[in-house]
């Protein structure tokens, strides 16, 4: 019975020191990974999606609280004043879920510009979504209170050749961070101003 008290003291021990060891290693690599995020996933994005802007909008962002989740928005300054936020939603594309950056001009409500962040789609179908500037391109200047679809769902975005479901996921990611931005514009205009 002592043995078994033991062991069982034993392996609390070395599970706490173990918990306790992984918990300072994952604070201490935390905001690395967050520079490294930033840097290698977001940040291409962002600066297409900001190209021409007077600022880093890497270095201009704040966060907010919308629906439980902490969200990170990008602001991008234009002829002196900050014009453009820019913040990642995500689309359930045929090889999982695809972050989609959406840059949105807030003087004008019009989306300003869109990217992908991450996905797993297949490669030269599916991929094209996050190179082919075509694609993305046709999001640039539609109004806010348009529905932003693909043209057989009744929008005005046409689907890249073989890759519908791919598509159709950048589309809805783009629609989801459209509705968030209009559920919570007065909030992120008022945190944009102060840049």
């Amino acid at each position: 019975m002592r043995e078994m008290i033991k062991m069982v003291i034993v392996v609390t021990v070395l599970a706490s020191f173990s918990g306790g060891l992984l918990a300072s290693v994952r604070n201490g690599t935390k905001e690395r990974i967050e520079v490294a995020q930033l840097t290698f996933v977001k940040g291409p994005a962002i600066q297409k999606i900001m190209e021409g802007s007077s600022n880093d909008p890497i270095e201009d962002r704040f966060s907010l609280t919308i629906n439980d989740t902490e969200m990170d928005f990008f602001v991008g300054k234009f002829d002196g004043k900050p014009k453009t936020v820019a913040f990642e939603g995500f689309g359930r594309g045929y090889g999982g879920d695809m972050g989609v950056m959406v840059g949105i001009d807030i003087e004008k409500e019009t989306v300003h510009g869109v990217a992908v962040t991450t996905h797993a789609e297949t490669p030269g179908l599916g991929s094209l979504a996050a190179d082919d500037p075509g694609f993305v391109s046709q999001f640039k200047g539609k109004p806010l209170d348009k529905s932003v679809k693909l043209t057989q769902d009744g929008g005005l975005i046409n689907a890249l050749g073989g890759a519908t479901v791919t598509s159709r996921a950048v589309c809805n990611a783009a629609e989801q961070i459209v509705r968030l931005y209009e559920e919570n514009k007065e909030q992120i205009s008022e945190k944009t101003k102060s840049f």
